[in-house]
């Protein structure tokens, strides 16, 4: 369960009459505990408890009370010695009037009404593996609201199948953002009575709802409406008093889908939540997936928390605009020169969701302006920072509805903290028609036109702020001598996950420009945009991405054209997990990196400690795979650059399969028998070495077709390749039909022992899964195999310098890495070794090798799983790690940073050694 079908059950459950006996088991059923543990827990097979109550082992211990023995009860489940023995997180005591629980890990507590217990869902979400708790606890509410206001779309879908459809999902989703603005307006005093909107629906509309959509279409209508033509219009009397809105948010139709009396009530819950707690950064991430069907699984979990956001924000511009007042202090000529540099300050995501970036963007930065009016001796001055300064492009409409209602509530919000609800109120309403988030496609769209070069204005105006153009946005306003900041989180979809319409997308952009582009992720358009972009105005742009923008084979398409537009690497924050609120979710390992045509120096690297720390590094210079120091693309090497001996792909069978035995056909066979074992060889690729698989293949030299065909299964085999490369689309399989009884492309057999590294392993083992294979392996083309006659080599290859290398230049397939002999093996550095320096090397390959030996038929999988490596074998890797470094560097290298640092650093003399 997630977060919010979690504060859903609880929700119902705190509705329900209080049943003492059932409580315990409801509570835990809320938490997702399966029907097979509550009925052992009611057997008492599982119950530990010593006091009456319900103990469940490394969860909770809670116990139903007498009324007005809570507190009592709490005491006695905390001092129970089976609370401390079974390891129980939680207690909890209730009579169904007040309820009281404690965090035993951290002592702390919670005491309130029964009722409003489903207010502290957050406080118990460990419950149910939900470990990320304190950004939950932080946005209670928003996952509360998010949760209501999605039962009531469900409902009113069922209700109104047409308002599901795609003609009419854009009504539905304004009629929801109009909704929130209604809820969030009773609660903060923008409508003239508290609970106004909420209570008029209770009064006016009929209990069976069969006239609420009447009722809202109305109040809908009113606040269109301008006061002086109140009259003219023959509203209600009841309607007359919503304020006039304006803005766009309730132009155009009024209509409103029916309800029904199920969803008039999920209306009345809504209303009755606090809406002053809303948290627009977070909540309009969260709401977005109410109105989206594929994401509705998942619903609030879809939350950039804003530490991650200030990742982006604070190296972009704020961290400059911070070290700008620290440097004012109190000099009143510098503090309004700064307010003024703020007040034209753009900021422009252009893939921008519900907005929350653009939201704690403006937040911050009033932050900022009020710490300087606080100086001036103006702390209540009205805001310099125009909210149209902050753009957005945003896909979906209902998305980009969000994000404006979002920094409209954040405005409003700001206003109230920084000078007061009554000011905050008289400048509120009617709401700015202009228009700063733009619905269309972000790739295709004139960003210039959106967001254009200071001093410029855009041709197109409209009426309407929540339907706007897919061409481009709608303001005109001078920003003579601003700075444009570009920022966001695109979507990242790699090549091999893009739709038809995406690979036209990104062929708009690259398409003439370079090769192989269609291999670039999805989000190697918005750099490259952006890039575009920096060349007619000074900014300064930075983007969440996945790590693969800068590793391997992407990196010498994508950014030799970003650098050749005049940009640099700004700064960039190296990887760590993007992760959201769903439970157990590891998250995706993201990269940030910010581009600019004339970045400040030093330029800083940012990356995540061991303890989970921050670490920064000055440096000159962050090259493509945000290395600092040398500024260099690895190229595709048809030798080894420092002359180690060639590694060489596998044999590609192109067979159907037909060539290829499993384990129980050679041995349930008759091969052996008639002698023609002599045609089965052992087979090999990244599967069956990763694996410990034994499989087998079907190999005839040229000189023996007849005596293999004599055998019928080997001649039907061979004639079943024939027919599958006979009806290839392939001209090359075609040709390939000439010699069924042998692999496509065939490599001799080897004669002496060989090392065989898979092409796809897993990038979270700490060395390349590297094996040493007897003579006659036949090695498919999965994997790239060489000689082992210099046991030395496979030291080198599983080493942690090679894999640190791999996992920078070579490209991913997933999170996997994705080997290449001409990429990961023959661009690796490495310096000229002595016969001791092999020697070193050889007895070190031979520790591995035994240690593996010492854990057989352990496979490869079982023994780098690095949460299970075990000691003996990891030792080894160690020993030889050391070996290695003090080869290159005389000392064991600090971390992977300074591994890649040097290896970058030999990489470029080499290769420029080789180039002159």
């Amino acid at each position: 369960m997630n977060a919010v079908e979690i504060e859903q059950a609880v929700s119902e459950l705190a509705e329900q009459p209080f049943d003492s006996a059932e409580f315990p088991y409801a509570f835990l059923i809320a938490f997702g505990n399966k029907e097979t543990t509550i009925k052992r827990l009611r057997s008492g097979a599982s119950n530990k408890s010593d006091i009456g109550g319900i103990l469940q082992t490394n969860n909770i211990h809670l116990k139903t009370c007498a009324p007005g023995d809570v507190a009592e009860t709490l005491s006695a489940l905390r001092s129970s010695p089976t609370t401390t023995r079974a390891k129980a997180k939680f207690i909890l005591a209730t009579d169904g009037i007040d309820l009281e629980a404690e965090d035993i890990t951290s002592g702390e507590t919670i005491a309130c009404r029964y009722t409003d217990f489903p207010d502290h869902f957050g406080f118990f979400l460990p419950l149910a593996g939900i470990s990320t708790v304190k950004q939950i606890r932080e946005s209670a509410f928003d996952i509360r609201a998010t949760s209501r206001l999605n039962r009531l779309y469900v409902e009113l879908i069922k209700d109104n199948p047409d308002w599901g459809s795609a003609e009419k999902r854009h009504d539905m989703n304004h009629f929801m953002a109009r909704l929130i603005f209604c809820f969030f307006a009773e609660d903060t005093d923008i409508f003239v009575s508290d609970n106004l909107f909420t209570a008029t629906i209770d009064q006016m509309a009929n209990r069976d709802g069969s006239n609420t959509h009447e009722v809202i279409g109305e109040i809908f209508r009113a606040m269109n409406t301008p006061i002086p033509k109140r009259a003219e219009a023959k509203l209600p009397r009841w309607a007359d008093a919503f304020p006039y809105v304006n803005g766009g948010l309730f132009s155009g139709s009024t209509n409103v889908p029916r309800f029904s009396k199920i969803a008039q009530r999920y209306l009345s819950h809504i209303g009755s939540l606090d809406w002053t707690q809303i948290n627009p950064d977070i909540f309009g991430s969260m709401i977005q997936a109410v109105a989206d069907e594929e994401e509705r699984s998942v619903l609030g979990m879809h939350y950039t928390s804003v530490p991650n956001i200030l990742k982006v924000l604070n190296p972009l511009f704020l961290d400059d605009l911070r070290a700008e007042l620290e440097a004012a202090g109190d000099n009143a000529r510098k503090l309004a020169n700064l307010r003024a540099r703020m007040a034209k300050i753009r900021v422009f995501d252009p893939a921008c969701g519900s907005g929350n970036f653009l939201v704690i963007a403006y937040k911050e930065m009033r932050a900022l302006e009020y710490e300087i009016n606080k100086r001036r001796g103006e702390p209540q001055r009205r805001t310099d920072i125009p909210l149209t300064n902050y753009r957005g492009i945003e896909l979906r409409d209902f998305s980009a509805e969000i994000a404006r209602l979002a920094l409209i509530i954040a405005e409003y919000q700001c206003d109230v903290t920084y000078r007061g609800q009554k000011e905050a109120l008289a400048e509120f309403l009617p709401l700015d028609a202009q228009n700063w988030i733009t619905c269309g496609n972000a790739l295709r769209l004139d960003w210039l036109s959106v967001c254009p070069p200071t001093g410029t204005g855009v041709k197109f105006q409209a009426d309407d702020l929540f339907m706007s153009p897919l061409d481009q946005a709608q303001i005109d306003f001078a920003n003579e001598g601003g700075e444009t900041y570009i920022c966001g989180n695109p979507p990242y979809l790699g090549s091999k996950w893009q739709s038809t319409e995406q690979k036209e997308d990104l062929g708009r952009i690259f398409d003439g420009r370079i090769n192989g582009w269609k291999s670039l992720d999805y989000v190697a358009g918005w750099f490259m945009k952006a890039a575009d972009y920096g060349l007619h105005t000074p900014t300064v742009s930075a983007f969440v991405s996945t790590n693969s923008i800068s590793q391997g084979s992407q990196v010498p398409i994508l950014w030799p054209l970003i650098f050749k537009t005049g940009h640099e690497i700004a700064f960039a924050h190296t990887n760590f997990k993007w992760a959201n609120l769903a439970s157990h979710n590891a998250g995706v390992t993201v990269v940030i990196v910010g581009i600019s045509k004339k970045p400040s120096l030093p330029k800083r690297l940012f990356s995540v400690g061991l303890g989970g720390e921050t670490i920064v590094k000055d440096t000159d210079v962050i090259n493509a795979y945000l290395i600092g120091g040398a500024d260099v693309i690895v190229q595709p090497s048809n030798k080894h650059i420092s002359g180690l001996p060639e590694m060489a792909r596998g044999n590609s069978p192109t067979d159907g399969g037909h060539l290829i035995l499993e384990q129980a056909e050679v041995f349930g066979s008759d091969f052996a028998k008639s002698g023609h074992d002599k045609f089965i060889k052992p087979f090999i690729g990244s599967r069956e070495l990763i694996n410990g698989q034994m499989r087998y293949c079907i190999w005839i030299p040229d000189d023996d077709v007849r005596e293999a065909e004599s055998h019928p299964e080997i001649e039907r085999r061979i004639e079943k390749v024939r027919e599958f490369r006979l009806n290839s689309q392939k001209a090359a399989t075609v040709k390939a039909a000439n010699w069924p009884h042998r692999f496509d492309e065939r490599k001799p057999l080897p004669e002496t022992s060989i090392l065989c590294v898979p092409v796809i392993s897993s990038e979270n083992r700490p060395y390349l899964p590297v094996g040493l294979m007897p003579a006659g392996t036949v090695v498919s083309n999965k994997a790239f195999t060489m000689s082992a006659s210099d046991l030395w080599l496979f030291a080198v290859i599983c080493s942690r310098l090679n894999v640190t290398w791999v996992g920078a230049v070579c490209a991913r397939m997933r999170t996997d890495f994705s080997y290449t002999n001409t990429l990961g093996w023959n661009t690796f550095p490495v310096p000229k070794l002595t016969e001791k320096n092999r020697a070193d090397l050889t007895a070190a390959a031979e520790g591995i090798l035994l240690a593996r030996e010492a854990h057989f038929p352990a496979t490869i999988a079982d023994l780098y799983d690095p949460e299970k490596m075990p000691a003996n074998l990891r030792a080894a890797h160690d020993h030889n790690d050391e070996i290695l470094e003090r080869i290159y560097i005389g000392r064991r290298f600090r971390n992977d940073t300074e591994r890649l640092e040097k290896l970058f650093e030999m990489y470029t003399k080499m290769t420029t050694k080789v180039s002159a």
